[in-house]
């Protein structure tokens, strides 16, 4: 007991060294986490804790869930006029962290006494350890943990109801079932995970249950989940939220968010996100770093034990899932998300099973692509930095080299066969990695955070406390969290010339091709706006160029 405790907090403490870089200072990056944050504070503003908006625009593509844990955090850090980005990433972070603890639980309870390993709890420990360490490091998780919206939550959720799942699994031949706080555990993350996200969470689970149902021939192994018990628990959770939105929306937000979302994507790509089978895998070697080292020598360890009922609830978890987002046509590198904690305990299970051997040169192999992966990414961080800056910055510098030279020795330790130390030394590298790209080198690359330095520009030229203003050309989500929900984003030039003749107070940014008619129209309506300030960068989300004059009456 005593050792799983001090493990679970190494694992709490290693999250926190990967997870926290950049936690607090990056800025609120577009679109997608600009809006949920934008939307969670307007329900704080509103007090309208049911319907999710974007200014006037209905929001009805995901559900409320991550809206509320947002509002929470956020209104214990001071409230939506107080809180910075930050506040509304606690529940990523928290998600993050409790997915690499769920592994943990998971990897000791499918390679542990349950599964009959000759060492009992000591082995299942050690696979369930490894396997959080190495969710914990890869670079998807990484990123989603400091980002405000929802997936990193919705792996936890997902987590959590696979955990009750695989002890269902073990227990399948006349063993004890599980116990009712697992069942409960099951139930309540599978509402949870719905409110989060609809029914990704459901596909996931399902896919597992389904898939060992097939194998097993037979779904009586399920019923220790009581279904009697945990149905009305998740109908408790979900159905309020659901019948309000129904009767508030008049059946809108399934509309939008089932027809308009859901079932576009699976038709074809949208956000321009549209890609052939084979895109995850293809980025699988970077979205799973440092730990596609291990992970492609470990594939002809999993193929030889298939049939291993842990090895099976694994694969049951990720093909499944890993095949859907596969085919959906619309692609997005986080979609596969809830299948890399399979990924990551059938990697654990065959390192420390010395890869049963054999195949030298797939061990060879998956390190030279490592070595190649880790130099992208440290020298791409620093020559981002000189890109736009126009400067080397010798304290990214130095520290790319430190990283590079921490990972290889890390990549010569597992060539040699020293595992435990090699992973340590690879842990070690990725925190000083993410501490690279996430805390010295992206928050200070100014050009590319046009919005905080617009904010910076509205907050010293306004000239009433509460000025609007009104942005042409530039429409990014970041503007209206940084600037305030009232901010106009419009298109049309003239836009802001009518507005600033009629108040007073207000305030215009004018991208450059829109200039001439915002100065055409505000001579027509009888005055000389003033330009205050010049903001110009790359808007990232758009690959455009924006060079934008900020004006008064």
């Amino acid at each position: 007991m005593l050792k799983r405790i001090g493990l679970t907090a190494a694992l709490a403490a290693l999250c926190l060294a990967l997870f926290l870089p950049g936690f607090f200072t990056l800025p609120p990056t577009d679109r997608d986490e600009a809006r949920f944050a934008q939307a969670t504070r307007q329900m704080l503003e509103s007090g309208d804790f049911v319907d999710i908006r974007f200014q006037d625009e209905a929001r009805h593509k995901k559900p409320v869930g991550i809206h509320w844990m947002q509002s929470a955090t956020v209104a214990l850090a001071g409230g939506p006029e107080q809180a910075a980005i930050w506040a509304y990433r606690l529940p990523s972070l928290a998600g993050a962290v409790l997915a690499v603890l769920l592994t943990f639980r998971i990897g000791t309870t499918l390679f542990g006494p349950l599964s009959g390993a000759p060492a009992g709890e000591r082995a299942g420990q050690g696979a369930g350890f490894l396997a959080a360490a190495m969710l914990a490091g890869t670079v998807l998780l990484a990123v989603e943990a400091r980002t405000a919206k929802t997936d990193a939550a919705l792996l936890a959720a997902v987590l959590g109801a696979q955990a009750a799942l695989a002890e269902a699994w073990l227990r399948r031949n006349g063993r004890e079932a599980p116990s009712t706080g697992l069942v409960l555990l099951f139930w309540c993350s599978l509402g949870v995970g719905i409110l989060l996200k609809g029914p990704i969470i459901l596909l996931v689970v399902g896919g597992t249950a389904l898939g060992l149902a097939l194998v097993e021939r037979r779904v009586g192994w399920l019923a220790p989940l009581r279904p009697r018990l945990g149905l009305p628990v998740l109908l408790l959770i979900v159905a309020p939220w659901l019948v309000l939105i129904t009767i508030k929306t008049q059946g809108a937000f399934f509309a939008e968010s089932v027809g308009h979302d859901m079932l576009a994507k699976v038709a074809g790509g949208r956000e321009s996100k549209g890609f052939p089978p084979g895109y995850h895998t293809l980025l699988f070697p970077v979205t799973f770093w440092p730990w596609s080292l291990l992970a492609i020598p470990a594939i002809p360890w999993v193929w030889a034990n298939r049939r291993d009922p842990a090895v099976l609830f694994c694969l049951a978890w990720a093909i499944p899932t890993w095949a859907v987002f596969e085919a959906v046509p619309t692609k997005l590198f986080h979609y596969v998300l809830p299948a890399y904690p399979a990924l990551a305990l059938l990697t654990a299970r065959a390192a420390l099973d010395g890869f049963g051997g054999g195949r030298r040169w797939l061990r060879v192999l998956s390190i030279l692509l490592f070595l190649l992966i880790s130099a992208v990414l440290a020298a791409g961080t620093v020559i981002l930095y000189g890109f736009f800056e126009w400067t080397v910055d010798r304290v990214s510098l130095l520290l790319a080299a430190a990283v590079l030279a921490v990972l290889g020795y890390g990549a010569l330790l597992f060539h040699r066969g020293g595992l435990r130390r090699s992973v340590a030394v690879l842990s070690a590298g990725s925190v000083g990695m993410y501490l690279l790209a996430f805390q010295v080198v992206l928050p200070r690359i100014e050009k590319i955070w046009i919005s905080p330095r617009v904010a910076a520009a509205v907050a010293a030229a306004r000239p009433c406390p509460g000025s609007t203003l009104v942005s042409v050309g530039f429409t990014e989500p970041s503007l209206v969290f940084l600037v305030g929900t009232g901010t106009v984003l419009s298109g049309d030039g003239r836009t802001a010339a009518h507005r600033l003749a009629d108040d007073a107070c207000a305030l215009a940014l004018v991208d450059l091709p829109q200039d001439d008619a915002f100065l055409a129209e505000a001579e027509a309506k009888g005055f000389q706006p003033i330009a205050i300030e010049t903001v110009s960068g790359l808007n990232y989300s758009r690959g455009t160029k924006p060079m934008m004059t900020l004006y008064r009456r």
